[in-house]
């Protein structure tokens, strides 16, 4: 994938739940000396209520319109590592704007995984099926490609842990930095 001349110095985080975007989010911002911003505390703080509260009372189109407001916010930012929702990736407009925040990293891992990792958390909204694992299958294979298409790099968490993750995030936005300057 190219890189934007139009982007900024931040590193953007996209990929599924559990894929361990705030987990590794964090430590790259602190190794980078960034500030840290997570989009979907935003979308809650901005919203006055939790996410759950917010998919009951108003739908997920409802928060979607207030993810894309949020992610549109920080446009102006530099110097952070942004960790997004995962279906930040599901609107074209949103795919676009990540590009032009920053240096765009997608985290995968295997559907195994991703399934022990999210099954710890009750609260996540779009789990709330008779099959949750059926769930996460066919949200996976719906997004993978949208992850693939927004990222300039792509990391497997499947094995890693945050600090191994973390690294490899800060070695290759240093790269990217590094040629973003010179061009």
């Amino acid at each position: 994938m190219s890189h934007p001349a139009s982007r900024h110095a931040n590193v953007v985080l996209v990929g599924f739940m559990g894929t361990g975007k705030s987990s590794a989010g964090r430590l790259v911002a602190h190794k980078l000396g960034f500030q840290y911003i997570d989009t979907d505390q935003l979308v809650s703080q901005r919203a006055g209520m939790d996410i759950p509260r917010i998919f009951a009372q108003n739908g997920e189109a409802h928060f979607r319109d207030l993810e894309a407001s949020a992610l549109e916010s920080l446009a102006h930012l530099e110097r952070c590592v942004i960790a997004t929702g995962g279906g930040m990736v599901l609107r074209e407009a949103n795919r676009e704007r990540l590009r032009e925040l920053g240096f765009v990293v997608g985290l995968i891992a295997s559907e195994a995984v991703i399934f022990d990792r999210v099954s710890r958390n009750s609260r996540r909204p779009l789990l709330q099926t008779d099959d949750p694992r059926i769930t996460v299958q066919e949200m996976f294979a719906a997004r993978a490609p949208l992850y693939e298409a927004a990222a300039e790099l792509m990391i497997d968490t499947t094995t890693r842990s945050p600090a191994e993750v973390a690294d490899l995030i800060v070695n290759a936005a240093r790269q990217a930095f590094a040629w973003q300057t010179q061009a």
